[in-house]
């Protein structure tokens, strides 16, 4: 089962996602928050799979609350689901730590394969908002080629990543250890200036590496 918590500051998105997700037989709605302190608490003490992030809400915003639920180390994924397709609200979402990013207009079957990547671990995020992040790459590093700092190894534990793979999934895949895939990772995502592994995995996509 897929332990969700929904955190949306209006009562009847928050009743419709309810409905419509209870009608799923791998999702079990854990927790529900009208804010983004209510997020962090609920994070911190039910340990969900994933959460369903709104990002204008009193008291927190989704964007503090996300960048709090991943400064934690919670391993909860954060899914944002937001009706913002605009650089102004992706961009920072990415930064915080979430995994991927959806409209609310979303066709509910992409919702739940949403939810399914998130949880998988992928990075999952709306045509029009992809656009914006590849656009930030573009502008944040200019014709400047980072990976040519990676190793071969490194380079090839970075594909893995763009292919939406977990570190136990890279180690079988490339027959090493999952504590020398950490290493890997922490030392692609220090040489890249990226923050996560969905700006890894974006990053990858752009530069032709996966």
């Amino acid at each position: 089962m897929i332990r969700i918590v929904i955190a949306d500051d209006h009562h009847i998105v928050r009743r419709g996602l309810l409905f419509f997700l209870k009608t799923q037989k791998d999702i079990e709605i854990v927790g529900e928050a009208k804010n983004g302190k209510e997020a962090v608490e609920l994070a911190e003490t039910l340990r969900p799979d994933v959460i369903l992030m709104d990002l204008v809400m009193p008291e927190m915003d989704g964007i503090e609350a996300t960048k709090q639920i991943v400064g934690r180390n919670i391993p909860s994924k954060v899914l944002i689901l937001t009706s913002f397709s605009d650089q102004d609200h992706v961009i920072p979402a990415i930064r915080a730590g979430a995994t991927g990013y959806q409209l609310k207009d979303v066709e509910p079957d992409q919702l739940i394969e949403s939810i399914r990547s998130v949880y998988r671990g992928e990075s999952q995020l709306h045509p029009k908002v992809t656009s914006h992040v590849m656009s930030h790459f573009t502008n944040g590093h200019g014709s400047r080629n980072l990976h040519e700092e990676l190793t071969k190894r490194e380079l090839e534990v970075l594909s893995e990543i763009a292919k939406g793979k977990s570190n136990k999934e890279i180690a079988s895949t490339l027959f090493i250890t999952e504590k020398t895939v950490k290493t890997h990772v922490s030392n692609i995502l220090a040489k890249l200036e990226l923050a996560d592994r969905t700006q890894a995995a974006l990053y990858a996509v752009k530069h032709g590496i996966a």
